[in-house]
């Protein structure tokens, strides 16, 4: 029986946000050691929404109980599937526990990821949204199909996109602007969040990004 959505977000609605910051990754945590996954979303979580850091290590335990081998427990067995992280099912109930158990110390010892670069593509999309929508949609490897050039493609998003949108994209840009990256990490960025072209010529990655946020600023600017 499949869940309905108010009844999957308020039993497994968190869990499936740290599930998911694994999908790609090595799921490497150990009784000391966070993986870089959980890192990831620890430190997206406590900057966005720190409450939910709690939520998600009551949920990660309930599910793990719920998985108790016992012919009553299977028969509990929550009708959710986790996300394949590559651990076999021996494995599953163990793992989860142990991320509740850091989840637990993060909250109660203070244990809070210092904002950073992004560390996975998980991270990449939870921490700019509106620029994985821009890139992904409109410079996918399909953009010169559709569009003459970039600026064309540019000017479809701002012209098809809500302002209060465009707004949020503009505050991405400007934080991301001012991450401590090179341009080999640009270059990363862009593709982690979607980008299959080039940036035009001459620019590389920072300089078109630091160009498209000029231009946003330029759309938001009053009129006289």
């Amino acid at each position: 029986m499949s869940l309905k959505p108010l009844e999957h977000d308020r039993d497994y609605g968190e869990l499936d946000q740290v599930v998911r910051a694994y999908l790609g990754q090595v799921a490497d945590d150990g009784p000391d050691q966070r993986s870089d996954a959980l890192t990831a979303y620890l430190r997206h979580t406590w900057h966005t929404r720190p409450w939910a850091v709690a939520v998600a290590e009551e949920q990660l335990r309930e599910y793990a109980r719920s998985r108790t081998p016992s012919r009553r427990r299977a028969r509990l067995n929550p009708p959710y599937p986790v996300p394949d992280v590559g651990l076999p099912d021996t494995e599953a109930r163990s793992w989860l526990l142990l991320l509740a158990d850091h989840l637990k110390r993060s909250v109660e010892n203070g244990d809070v990821p210092p904002p950073g670069v992004p560390r996975t593509h998980w991270e990449w999309h939870a921490r700019f949204p509106e620029l994985g929508q821009l890139l992904g949609g409109w410079f996918s490897q399909d953009m010169p199909k559709e569009f003459a050039d970039h600026d064309t493609a540019l000017a479809d998003y701002l012209a098809t996109t809500d302002p209060v949108l465009v707004a949020r994209l503009s505050g991405e840009l400007t934080e991301l602007l001012t991450l401590p990256m090179d341009e080999a990490d640009y270059a990363r960025a862009v593709a982690e969040l979607g980008m299959e072209v080039e940036p035009p010529a001459p620019y590389a990655p920072s300089g078109w990004l630091t160009l498209v946020a000029d231009r946003l600023t330029g759309e938001r600017a009053p009129g006289p």
